[in-house]
């Protein structure tokens, strides 16, 4: 397989086949959070998509949210918001860090909050900042 984005994402799915049966019954509310945080070593990033119903108003749309306790759920504890943008014509683009054990949790979060509004689509991925920074800095000296 030579595209790393299908590696990427296969790995992930691989990764969450190997999930503790505890985790794999999908209740209403995730485990408690032990304290967890992202490294270097655990980190990933999780770029989330939240496409608004376009057929409907967005009061109607704001009112769900409420009675599904988005606020409160979304982002699960453990997990940090690195940004959160509207973008017209799409909706919520929202970057999540989070350690890979608390995938789980900001899937169920949002099963179980953000469907109705929204139709979700998730993008795993990873900060490539200082790679393509030394790379850059090698090339430039090269010259």
């Amino acid at each position: 397989m030579k595209n790393p984005l299908k590696l990427l994402l296969l790995s992930t799915a691989l990764a969450s086949a190997f999930v503790s049966p505890g985790t794999i019954a999908q209740g209403k509310t995730p485990a408690p959070v032990k304290e967890t945080f992202a490294t270097p070593d655990n980190a990933l990033l999780l770029t989330v998509f939240l496409k608004h119903d376009q057929s409907r108003p967005l009061p109607e749309l704001r009112h769900q949210l409420e009675q599904q306790e988005f606020f409160k759920a979304f982002p699960p504890a453990g997990v940090e918001v690195v940004s959160w943008n509207i973008t017209m014509g799409i909706g919520h683009v929202i970057v999540l860090r989070l350690p890979a054990s608390r995938l789980v949790a900001v899937n169920l979060a949002l099963e179980n909050t953000a469907w109705g509004p929204y139709k979700t689509e998730f993008y795993p991925s990873y900060d490539y900042r200082e790679i393509f920074q030394a790379a850059q800095k090698k090339a430039r000296e090269s010259t």
